[in-house]
């Protein structure tokens, strides 16, 4: 099979080649598309199922439709679908079981199976060559809609356009802050290029959903990997955190706050439990100590007796902490800790400032290659027997 006649088409989940005699086949590439499912019920019968499958289009757009046709059907089929006007095209990604539970996810009753589209047939070529000569379009589309809608002076952003199968009606996803009235844009937009219009707004979060594309931990996006649903973010989970409020840091390519900042904040949330609440400086038999920092995961926080400094630290866990907490409520002063932690904190220390940065230079007259210096000394032998 020839490299140059193949195209990968990750937002759709497929590869098409170019046949020889003319046309196009297109086959399913599990894994390459967004939002990808895996079936762990794979095999498992489920009569009730046996006739729902969950068919993708473009980017994260799926559905759910029964079939309609006399014969049998399965993941990576190439199907062609009812849609509201004419027929769309799409690849069947799950079927079998795991379908019922899908249902379930999106709150859709089992019992209103009459609502759901059908499916009409396996896509044939014709069917696959007409909706490649529709996909060929989008990119030419979009590019032309966002001069007109600049033209018009519209506060919007155009994100992307898809395709019907049958190649007469697009949908637009465009971003927009505030209502827009595209009214006079729809009828341009047909007047344009000829086809039914559905504009669907978005946000920034599923815009970059569609688009795709690498954070800064070098994964691709989370929202366009497996994220189908969107959590509120607030900095508070930063802050529970201990993470920097630098909005350049916490923000995303969408240009709001990460969603993995919520992934260990409940993690956090719990560990904050353990770690007592400091609003003054612990009284000592050796003076007062302040807290400088807390490592909340391990329970440990770190003190000087220096106030806003970090030099001398020395770790308490908050169990103790707790303790001297307890007794300076007492009016006790809590016996002398310098001596008992004086070896963790020079151990700590050290790997911060107590190493000289020439530690690694080589001393005058010092070969650190131990090999070298044994074939130096094998030399120094052969020599003095020589001299014998």
């Amino acid at each position: 099979m020839d490299e140059n006649n193949i195209t990968y088409d990750c937002l759709r989940g497929c590869i098409s080649v170019k046949r020889e005699e003319g046309g196009i086949d297109c086959k399913y590439k599990k894994g390459c598309c967004k939002l990808g499912v895996f079936d762990w019920l794979e095999g498992i019968p489920e009569d009730r199922a046996n006739e729902i499958f969950e068919v993708r289009f473009k980017n994260t757009r799926k559905g759910y439709y029964k079939n309609n046709t006399s014969g049998s059907l399965k993941e990576g089929d190439l199907v062609v679908v009812e849609a509201v006007n004419g027929h769309d095209v799409g690849i069947i990604t799950l079927c079998g079981a795991v379908v019922i539970a899908q249902l379930k996810r999106h709150n859709i009753e089992f019992g209103n199976l009459e609502e759901l589209r059908k499916i009409f047939r396996k896509a044939k070529p014709i069917d696959i060559d007409k909706w490649q000569d529709a996909i060929s379009r989008e990119h030419k589309t979009m590019i032309r809609s966002r001069q007109i809608a600049a033209d018009m002076r519209l506060n919007m952003k155009i994100g992307d356009v898809e395709f019907q199968g049958d190649g007469t009606k697009a949908i637009f996803y465009y971003i927009a802050d505030e209502r827009v009235d595209f009214r006079q844009l729809i009828r341009s937009f047909a007047d344009e290029f000829k086809i039914r219009i559905e504009m669907k707004q978005i946000g920034a979060r599923q815009e970059a959903a569609l688009i795709g594309g690498l954070g800064v931990c070098g994964q691709e996006l989370c929202c366009s990997r497996f994220m189908s649903e969107f959590k509120s973010i607030t900095t508070q989970a930063a802050r529970i955190q201990d993470l920097s409020l630098n909005p350049q840091k916490l923000a995303g390519q969408c240009s709001k706050l990460k969603c993995c900042i919520n992934y260990e904040a409940t993690s956090y949330l719990d560990a904050h439990t353990n770690i007592p609440n400091i609003d003054k400086p612990l009284e000592t038999e050796d003076g007062p100590i302040y807290l400088v920092k807390t490592d909340t995961l391990k329970g440990v926080m770190w003190f000087s007796f220096e106030k806003d400094s970090m030099i001398n630290m020395f770790p308490l866990l908050s169990a103790k902490v707790k303790e001297i907490i307890g007794q300076n409520n007492r009016g006790v002063k809590a016996k002398s800790i310098t001596s008992k932690e004086e070896a963790k904190s020079s151990e700590f220390m050290s790997g911060v400032e107590g190493d000289s940065i020439s530690r690694f230079d080589e001393k005058e007259g010092e070969n650190r290659n131990p090999k070298k210096r044994h074939n130096k000394g094998n030399r120094k032998r052969e020599n003095g027997n020589g001299k014998r």
